[in-house]
């Protein structure tokens, strides 16, 4: 199921670079409404299955710790490109790299 949020989530990012209306503007919006939740329960829980019991406030700490990393990766990754191309839509198409490189790490992760 987390390839299927990857999945979604690179999805949405395409819808992101043709956006032209506000009625676009909603649907993005819904689409990201309907799918935040399910993909942030979905690894942590696979992430909370993975760890050692007797470990897990340490791992938890990292997990929180890397989600800010994350927070301040994709604004600026987004910044970045639509600063240098001078168009915003660009920017958002440019999360996907970062969907890729998730995905590719995910594989390397024992089931």
């Amino acid at each position: 199921m987390l390839y299927v949020a990857i999945t979604v989530y690179t999805g949405i990012c395409i819808y992101a670079y043709f956006l032209k209306t506000a009625i676009d503007f909603w649907i993005l919006a819904m689409l990201v409404g309907t799918s935040q939740g399910g993909i942030q329960a979905l690894s942590r829980s696979y992430f909370g299955k993975l760890v050692p019991k007797e470990n897990s406030n340490e791992f938890f700490g990292f997990y929180n710790i890397f989600g800010k990393f994350a927070a301040i990766m994709g604004p600026f990754l987004v910044g970045l490109v639509a600063q240098l191309t001078g168009k915003t839509n660009n920017g958002v198409f440019s999360v996907i790299i970062l969907f890729i490189i998730g995905g590719i790490l995910l594989k390397k992760v024992p089931n």
